[in-house]
C-alpha cells in the first residue's frame, strides 16, 4: 500500500520550489488492479489560487522526475502502474488546509466529519468564522444553526459552486490565448 504521507514529503518540496502551495495529494483507484489508478496532485499559485496549464505541466515534470529518481535509488512510492494527474483545485475546490476555511469564509461548502457530531456527519452551509488557534471551523446551515467542527475531524470538504463563489473567484489569466489560437489556425 502506498504511503501517502511519504508521497506528500516528496511532492511538496517540488511544488514549493516552483512557488506553488500544495492543496491535496490523493491516490485514486484500487491497488488490487480494479480500474486505472492515479496519483492526483492539486496545487495552486498563491497569487491566483489556481494553476494554468503550463504550471501544471511544469509541476508534473518535476514530480515525475523526482519519483523516477527515487525509483532508481530503490524506493517505490507507488507499486504498479498509475497515471500522474496534476491540476488546479478548480472553483469548487476541496478545502484541505485550515487556511482554506479561513480564506473562503462566507461561501457555501459541504463538509463531512469522520465521527458524528450531535448525530450528524454531513454539513452544508456557509463557512463561518474560524478559531484563530486553527482548531475549529464553523458552518452555518440553511436554518441559521452554527455548527462548530474540530478541524482534525474533517474527513472531506469542498466549496459549492454558486454565483457568489464565481463572482469572488479570480478569473484565469487568458493573456496569450489569442496567439495560441492564431498558431493553431495558421
Amino acid at each position: 500500500m502506498a504511503d501517502l504521507a511519504r508521497i506528500v514529503e516528496v511532492v511538496e518540496p517540488e511544488a514549493q520550489a516552483l512557488g506553488f502551495d500544495l492543496v491535496r495529494v490523493k491516490i485514486i483507484g484500487s491497488e488490487a488492479g480494479e480500474g486505472e489508478r492515479a496519483l492526483q496532485i492539486m496545487a495552486e499559485d498563491p497569487a491566483t489560487g489556481q494553476l494554468v496549464i503550463e504550471q501544471c505541466a511544469e509541476l508534473s515534470r518535476r514530480v515525475s522526475d523526482r519519483i523516477d529518481a527515487l525509483e532508481e535509488q530503490g524506493e517505490m512510492l507507488i507499486e504498479g502502474a498509475y497515471r500522474l494527474e496534476v491540476s488546479s483545485p478548480g472553483i469548487d475546490r476541496p478545502l484541505t488546509r485550515f487556511k482554506d476555511f479561513a480564506a473562503w469564509t462566507g461561501h457555501e461548502a459541504k463538509v463531512e466529519v469522520a465521527e458524528a457530531i450531535d448525530g450528524q456527519k454531513r454539513f452544508r452551509g456557509d463557512l463561518g468564522p474560524v478559531d484563530p488557534k486553527g482548531e475549529i471551523i464553523s458552518i452555518i446551515d440553511g436554518s441559521g444553526t452554527h455548527h462548530f467542527l474540530p478541524f482534525g475531524q474533517i474527513h472531506s470538504a469542498k466549496l459549492v459552486l454558486t454565483d457568489r463563489l464565481i463572482d469572488a473567484t479570480m478569473p484565469l489569466d487568458t493573456s496569450g490565448a489569442d496567439e495560441i489560437l492564431e498558431e493553431e489556425e495558421g
